[in-house]
């Protein structure tokens, strides 16, 4: 046990050792986390919206967004706003023009159109827009129902929601409210980032495998009193190792600099080891699959962001289509997005991400005795 824990160290400190590493495995990941988070949310805010109109169906829907956190921008002209998303410089754009707003003011229904923006944070800000939108539909609907004074009306119905639908909006995209609802600002991009590097560090530390039989450093090991399965098992534990440690760091790092809630401790560390032995047994087979490291390096990389952009870590599952999302569950990050979703935004424990633990460990038990097996041959071919 001492020899393959010695070796497992030795890799660790072999891939720290190299200074290339460190912006690639200490710097890049909080680099996109801050990209992502600063694309999911605006200003600090929980979105960010452009509204047109000047009736009082806009000023109320203006004062619910800001309410629920959602940053508001008040134009004039409908083709501005539309500009605006289209830029890329709003989460989403709210038409009501003057016909909805007398329509409104009536208490007869109105025609809202919203539009979001193409990237994630548009189509979650939609959401939350259409849900403040029922909600006003509902109070209207209740006020037309009781008739009389409507401003008595109005302060008796304080808190009364769903009520019925008085708007017919017009807007593009799925219902992702929930969904998102109980991620900050950074949780989202701290949770694909993770998965991405975790992947990516232990692929791109496949290469030790291969520097080990080109300097010699194998067939020096194993003329020490020192079998075959310690060094497999050494060198396994440590793609391991660097897997677990880019991701103890990308945990830890998010949670002190940016407040990211990874919810329970228990149920992410087990997510967490149990992706980091999904990547080192990957690692395992590219490393002993390839003989040129430069090559293992490029190979590793491409096919981490492959793997990565197919299981959710580039974009959410939630915007991928059915065919996609197929696709997607044969990829180990697709089941730790699922697992950190149930963590993060729906206060999952243990017992929640069974399922997902499950596919993560069935993962490794088909991959690393492959990984085995092949390094096993190539230590032979190295002696």
């Amino acid at each position: 046990m001492s020899a393959t824990v010695t070796i497992a160290s030795t890799s660790l400190r072999r891939f720290f050792r190299d200074r290339s590493n460190y912006f690639f495995v200490l710097i890049l990941p909080i680099l996109l986390v801050v990209a992502v988070g600063l694309q999911f949310g605006g200003a600090g805010a929980a979105g960010q919206v452009v509204l047109t109109g000047s009736g009082d169906l806009t000023d109320q829907l203006a004062s619910e967004l800001e309410d629920v956190n959602i940053g508001v921008d008040r134009q004039d002209d409908p083709d501005r706003a539309k500009e605006l998303v289209a830029r890329g410089r709003t989460d989403a754009a709210v038409v009501v023009d003057a016909a909805a707003d007398a329509a409104w003011a009536d208490g007869k229904p109105a025609n809202v159109t919203v539009l979001p923006g193409s990237q994630a944070n548009g189509q979650a800000t939609t959401a939350t827009v259409n849900s403040v939108l029922n909600s006003l539909s509902g109070r209207q609907a209740a006020l037309n129902a009781l008739g009389g004074d409507r401003a008595a009306s109005a302060k008796a119905l304080d808190g009364v929601s769903d009520v019925g639908p008085t708007l017919k909006v017009t807007s593009v995209g799925d219902d992702l409210g929930e969904e998102f609802s109980g991620l900050g600002r950074f949780d989202l991009g701290a949770a694909q980032q993770l998965s991405l590097f975790m992947f990516l560090s232990a692929l791109t530390g496949s290469t030790l495998l291969i520097q080990s039989r080109e300097l010699g450093v194998t067939r020096r090991a194993l003329s020490a009193p020192v079998t075959p399965l310690q060094v497999i098992g050494g060198e396994a534990l440590g793609r391991f190792a660097i897997a677990l440690a880019q991701g103890l760091y990308v945990v830890i790092g998010t949670a002190v600099l940016f407040g990211v809630d990874w919810g329970n401790p228990l149920a992410t560390s087990l997510v967490v080891a149990a992706f980091a032995g999904v990547s080192a047994s990957a690692a395992m087979v590219l490393g002993s699959l390839m003989d040129n490291a430069q090559a293992a390096t490029g190979l590793g990389i491409g096919l981490g962001m492959v793997v990565a952009a197919l299981g959710g870590s580039m974009l959410p599952l939630e915007l991928f289509p059915d065919g996609l999302l197929k696709i997607s569950a044969f990829t180990p990050h697709h089941w730790a997005y699922e697992a950190y979703s149930e963590i993060q935004r729906r206060g999952g424990g243990v017992a929640d991400v069974l399922p997902q633990l499950g596919v993560l460990f069935g993962m490794t038990a088909l991959l690393l005795p492959l990984g085995a097996w092949l390094l096993r041959r190539s230590l032979s071919r190295a002696l």
